[in-house]
């Protein structure tokens, strides 16, 4: 099985900590020239220092397409082409019932994790892809396939992902592949508040008995990304240590 990514530029938005760094390290590691982005330049250098191989980083909001055709141009610029997109940031600014929630918070979530997969997804296709080919990998939720308390509108912006991953599968193929994860509880900030309290006590809900770890994502990233996966698009694969299918249910990112 070839796993491996040399030739290759990969970008990854959200790419400083938890899932979006390991992502980048994993492919990094396995030969390819890395781009990630977040909004602070500060953190960023800091993470490209964890990444083997070449790497580079370009400071931006993931949710403002200005920001997103900058760091396109500059990975076209330095490397010449991207062969291979990350769609991994995302942000939950609202825990609460959606009858309760502002519309303000709605629409942030919305712009970052639904509206900017779509935004970078533009990009890169009329950057690079259209002529080269390549893979996009979009980071959805097993949130996307279920109904939960207190971060119902996060769960609905990943169910959109999870059909926008279809739905440019389906225009982009054959020279472009697009799938996605839907990882569960993995121990990432973002998802702090779900498994630090209580760890143990979820571990023991998961048929394999522990959350997720980012490089659980990432290698699934990689496999998505690389040619052993040539004949998969349009999908979601998750990730998530057996949560979809523990008695009551698992927990979601």
């Amino acid at each position: 099985m070839d796993l491996r990514l040399e030739g290759k530029v990969a970008v990854v938005t959200g790419g400083s900590r938890g899932i979006g760094l390991a992502t980048a390290r994993t492919m990094a590691e396995a030969g390819a020239r890395v781009m990630i982005t977040s909004r602070k330049a500060d953190v960023l250098k800091a993470a490209v220092e964890q990444i083997p191989g070449e790497a580079a980083f370009f400071a931006a909001n993931a949710g403002e397409p200005e920001q997103a055709a900058a760091c396109v141009a500059e990975t076209m610029k330095r490397y010449g082409s991207i062969d291979i997109l990350v769609n991994n940031a995302g942000t939950n600014p609202y825990f609460g019932s959606l009858a309760a929630m502002d519309l303000p918070r709605a629409a942030k979530t919305v712009q970052l994790n639904q509206t900017a997969v779509l935004v970078w997804s533009q990009l890169v296709v009329a950057a690079s892809m259209a002529e080269r080919g390549g893979n996009i990998i979009n980071i959805a939720s097993i949130g996307g396939y279920a109904v939960e308390p207190g971060i119902g509108w996060y769960n609905v912006t990943k169910a959109a992902v999870i059909h926008l991953t279809r739905q440019l599968a389906g225009e982009l193929g054959p020279r472009v592949r697009v799938n996605a994860i839907a990882p569960g509880l993995v121990r990432t900030d973002l998802a702090r508040a779900l498994w630090e309290p209580a760890e143990e006590a979820v571990s023991r809900r998961l048929p394999l008995r522990r959350i997720g770890e980012p490089v659980d994502i990432a290698n699934a990233a990689l496999f998505l990304a690389s040619d052993a996966a040539s004949w998969i698009t349009g999908q979601t694969l998750v990730v998530d240590g057996g949560a979809m299918v523990a008695p009551g249910g698992g927990v979601s990112p």
